[in-house]
C-alpha cells in the first residue's frame, strides 16, 4: 500500500511540475540542517518514555558519514533570526542541547562547522551497569524514537525527501520488522547474540551491515556509508524480547600492521 501511494504521489507531483508555471523559490537554511524544534520534540518524547530505559541519559551524537570527514574540531551552534548560541561538543563527539525560547519561537536550526551532508546524527541513550561491548535493547528502543522524532534520519535521496514527514514517525519506523533503523556498534561487527535471561539468539547476518544490500548506487543515499561494517538493526519492534535483553558484539579482530 505504502508503495502504490508513493508512486501516486509522484505521478501526481511530475504531472502538476509538468503543467505548472516556472515559479523561483527564494533561498532558505540548508536542508539537512537539523531542526532545533525537532530535536526539543526528541528531548520530550524521551522523558515521556523514559520507562523504556528508567536510568538512562539522553545525549546526541555526530558520526562521519564520509571517509574524508573530519570531526576533530567541529563546533555546533543553535542559529534563528536572532538568536547564535554555541553548542559545546565533547570529545567523543557527543553532545547535549539547552531549552530555550526564543530559538524555539524563530525555528532556529542546529548547524555544524561541517557540511552537514557529511555527518551521520544519532541519539544516544545510555543506561548505567551495562557491560562494557554489550548494549541494553530498551536503551536501542528508546534511541530510535527520539532519534525519529528528533528528525535525525538521514537516509533519503534528496529526491524523495519530502515524502519523509509523511511515513517517518517514530512507530512507523521502531514498532516495524521493515523499519530498518539503523544502529552503529563501536566497531566492524561480525555477529550478535541476544541474552535475555534463560533465553539466546544470534542474529541473522541480514541483521548486519545494513542487511547486506548495499549496492555502489545505493550506498551514497544511506547515512551508513562509511560505517557500513558497524551498522546493525536489533530486533525494538519484537516484543518478544524485554528491555532488559543485552545485545552481545562479535567484533572483526584488528590485524597488527607489519
Amino acid at each position: 500500500m505504502r508503495t502504490f501511494l508513493v508512486a501516486a504521489l509522484l505521478a501526481a507531483s511530475c504531472a502538476a511540475a509538468q503543467n505548472a508555471p516556472s515559479v523561483t523559490v527564494p533561498a532558505t537554511r540548508d536542508p539537512v540542517d537539523k531542526s532545533y524544534r525537532k530535536m526539543i520534540a526528541g528531548m520530550d518524547l524521551f522523558e515521556r518514555q523514559h520507562a523504556l530505559a528508567p536510568r538512562a541519559t539522553l545525549r546526541f551524537q555526530l558520526l562521519p558519514r564520509l571517509a574524508t570527514t573530519q570531526l576533530e574540531g567541529i563546533t555546533l551552534r543553535v542559529a534563528g533570526d536572532t538568536v547564535s548560541l554555541p553548542v559545546p561538543v565533547a570529545a567523543d563527539h557527543s553532545f547535549t542541547l539547552e531549552r530555550n525560547a526564543q530559538a524555539l519561537k524563530e525555528d532556529a536550526a542546529l548547524i555544524a562547522s561541517r557540511k552537514t551532508s557529511t555527518l551521520t546524527w544519532r541519539a544516544q541513550v545510555r543506561s548505567p551497569g551495562v557491560p562494557e561491548g554489550m548494549r541494553r535493547l530498551g536503551d536501542l528502543r528508546l534511541e530510535c524514537r527520539v532519534g525519529v522524532e528528533a528528525g535525525l534520519l538521514s537516509n533519503n535521496a534528496h529526491l524523495f525527501a519530502w515524502l519523509s514527514d509523511m511515513f517517518t514517525s517514530a512507530d512507523s519506523v521502531c514498532n516495524a520488522p521493515d523499519g530498518n533503523y539503523l544502529f552503529f556498534a563501536d566497531g566492524p561487527v561480525t555477529g550478535i547474540t541476544l541474552f535475555d535471561g534463560n533465553l539466546s539468539a544470534n542474529l541473522p547476518p541480514t541483521a548486519l551491515h545494513a542487511g547486506g544490500t548495499q549496492t555502489e548506487a545505493s550506498l551514497p543515499y544511506c547515512d551508513c556509508q562509511v560505517l557500513l561494517d558497524r551498522a546493525y538493526y536489533a530486533p525494538i519492534w519484537d516484543q518478544r524480547w524485554s528491555d532488559e535483553t543485552l545485545l552481545s558484539f562479535s567484533h572483526q579482530p584488528i590485524t597488527p600492521s607489519p
